[in-house]
């Protein structure tokens, strides 16, 4: 069975629904699950629709269908096919909590991802990768190589067919022209409850604080460095008996879960990009 998803954002006004939901009866379709929401502090309305189609149209055959209904509402649209995994590349560095998650959840078939290679500047994690029989590229970076070797890792993502990256602690910044090609496909993990304990040791930071809580912050990688639109974050309570070490540990359980969740997400079209914030249909 092939189903497809319908995301949409757009002007809210009166008829919305009833114009987008006629026109799938009219393409013979038949709506599994629909969810919507209307801001009405910036007057924008979101919704995504998980629909079942006569035949096998393809994407494009339903964008060409739909755009008469998206130009008269001023629709920003797409859809896609809901059972085809997304195509991952996972970027990594020494750090494999989140690696492991993600190849674990990927193996299972918890996540719509898959997975064709793991990048890394360091050979820590090769045999990581191995295990779960996935290509693994070591591409060193140093200040001399950055260029090139950002050249090999976009090569690398054209040839592999890539529709997402994922920056499972991987310890370079991208460079703003990777970062505009893959505008809202680059998901990054950050060890804090952003904006708070930026930069190095963050674990450090907390426990100087005194902090009850540590958290984790998945995020859309732009320009603005650990500034991009926030998909997940999540918790969890800590204290005073807690070294930075332990602090370190729970923070990799929350760390893995919170890019997981933001990759499935993303991966079943459940994220809709608006200004510096996220809708979230989960």
């Amino acid at each position: 069975m092939t189903t497809h998803v319908l995301t949409l954002s757009c002007p809210d006004r009166a008829g919305l629904v009833h114009a987008v939901s006629g026109w799938v009866v009219s393409a013979g379709g038949n709506i599994l699950d629909s969810q919507q929401f209307s801001d009405m502090a910036e007057q924008m309305f979101y919704l995504r629709l998980h629909i079942d189609f006569a035949g096998e149209p393809t994407p494009d055959d339903l964008a060409v269908g739909f755009s008469l209904v998206a130009d008269d509402f001023d629709m920003d649209f797409r859809f896609f096919v809901a059972e085809s995994p997304m195509r991952t590349l996972v970027l990594v560095s020494k750090e494999g909590h989140c690696l492991n998650d993600l190849l674990y959840r990927q193996s299972i078939g918890a996540l719509n991802i898959a997975i064709p290679a793991v990048v890394s500047n360091h050979r820590d994690l090769e045999r990581l990768a191995q295990s779960y029989d996935v290509p693994f590229h070591h591409v060193p970076v140093t200040a001399e190589t950055k260029a090139s070797a950002e050249t090999h890792l976009m090569q690398l993502a054209s040839e592999l067919d890539i529709d997402l990256i994922v920056l499972a602690r991987y310890m370079q910044v991208l460079s703003d022209e990777t970062c505009e090609v893959f505008d809202d496909r680059i998901i990054n993990i950050h060890h804090s409850f952003l904006p708070s304990f930026k930069g190095a040791k963050p674990y450090h930071q907390a426990y100087d604080r005194g902090v009850k809580l540590i958290g984790a912050t998945a995020h859309y990688v732009t320009a603005d460095l650990d500034e991009g639109p926030i998909i997940a974050q999540a918790v969890t309570p800590v204290d005073h008996r807690m070294t930075p070490a332990d602090l370190a540990a729970a923070g990799r359980d929350v760390e893995s879960q919170t890019l997981s969740r933001a990759v499935r997400l993303h991966a079943e079209a459940r994220v809709i990009r608006s200004g510096h914030r996220t809708i979230v249909f989960d």
